[in-house]
């Protein structure tokens, strides 16, 4: 048979097409780790999915993923992973800080990012967020959008990191109108509270029942059912963690973002381009970790003086004129 220069080339072409494919066997493999609450959990896995698939989408490099359903999972999820040569993991969730640490220890080449954890080793990255001060800001839009004086919180599961939520919230609406009544309540004390959308229902209706007009959820799952509850009764609501304004059009006020994506997306970038680092970070409002969602959907509920006083104290946070007490240094929510 005679080879022609168009076999040739056909060769060729059938040869890059095939080593495109199995590249990435051979090359970069990163990896992520959803917790409980699953992938498309309209919230915290959410964020870091949407990370992981722009890094997918801008660098044509797959990713590897788990959804932990159970608690053992987490450990066994992390070193099959780590087994298999990731090159770096992400593991999404606070819950997975123990998982992470001691499977990092098994595996010291293998590289970690724990996002909102932190765990102290050579091969781990931790990187939290400054809650208390995204969640002050929509403390403000609160208390000025509500007509009773009485606004709600609801979290997810009773632990430090949702009361951080829940104290920086406090003093945005205290900061703004001394007098407001802030309810509050937490959907349970175990890792179930963060998936019982029903749960959430029955704690915002109790709210709304007392006076509440509008309550921010901080609770994975459970929190769409605050958000239905809301939109149902006519009543505000406040999303969590990644921009939940669209779920409920013109019935969400704000969301409290946490750059989960930007977390995800850059652990993968910086392990692929070699200037990944352990160690940890805390991204607040100065490093644009943390903010409120404004766009299309909630333009019509937030007025000019509203966003006036959330930028205004937006400027005063990040310069240091303004402090917001973190529950976990006050040891309490004292301010």
């Amino acid at each position: 048979m005679k080879f022609t220069r168009r076999a040739a080339c056909a060769a060729l072409a059938l040869f890059m097409s095939t080593a495109a494919t199995v590249a990435p066997a051979f090359g970069f493999e990163p990896a992520i780790v959803f917790d409980m609450g699953g992938r498309f959990d309209k919230s915290f896995n959410e964020g870091a999915n949407n990370g992981a698939e722009k890094f997918k989408k801008d660098t044509g490099t797959n990713f590897r993923w788990f959804e932990v359903t159970n608690e053992a999972q987490r450990e066994q999820f992390l070193r099959r992973l780590a087994s298999r040569n990731a090159d770096i993991i992400v593991s999404v969730g606070f819950s997975m800080a123990p998982s992470v640490e001691k499977v990092a220890k098994e595996f010291p080449n293998v590289r970690f990012t724990l996002i909102d954890g932190n765990v102290d080793l050579p091969n781990v990255q931790s990187i939290e967020f400054a809650e208390h001060e995204g969640s002050y800001l929509v403390g403000v839009l609160a208390a000025m959008a509500s007509k009773t004086g009485t606004v709600g919180f609801v979290g997810g599961m009773d632990i430090p990191l949702i009361r951080r939520f829940a104290c920086g919230y406090e003093q945005g609406v205290k900061a703004t109108n001394a007098k407001a009544n802030v309810l509050a309540n937490m959907a349970g004390s175990t890792p179930a509270a963060w998936a019982d959308p029903t749960r959430g229902s029955e704690l915002a209706k109790s709210q709304f029942d007392r006076g509440a007009d509008v309550i921010f959820a901080a609770a994975g799952q459970t929190g769409m059912g605050v958000l239905q509850a809301a939109s149902d009764a006519g009543k505000l609501s406040i999303g969590v963690d990644s921009n939940q304004n669209h779920l409920f059009p013109g019935k969400v006020l704000t969301s409290m973002v946490k750059r989960v994506d930007v977390a995800a997306y850059e652990a993968f970038k910086t392990a692929q381009d070699g200037t990944w680092k352990a160690g940890h970070r805390r991204l607040g409002l100065k490093e644009d970790g943390v903010g409120w969602a404004f766009d299309d959907n909630n333009k019509a509920l937030i007025t000019p003086a509203m966003k006036a006083a959330v930028d205004k104290a937006t400027a005063e946070i990040k310069s240091g004129t303004r402090t917001v007490a973190n529950y976990d240094d006050a040891k309490g929510c004292k301010y």
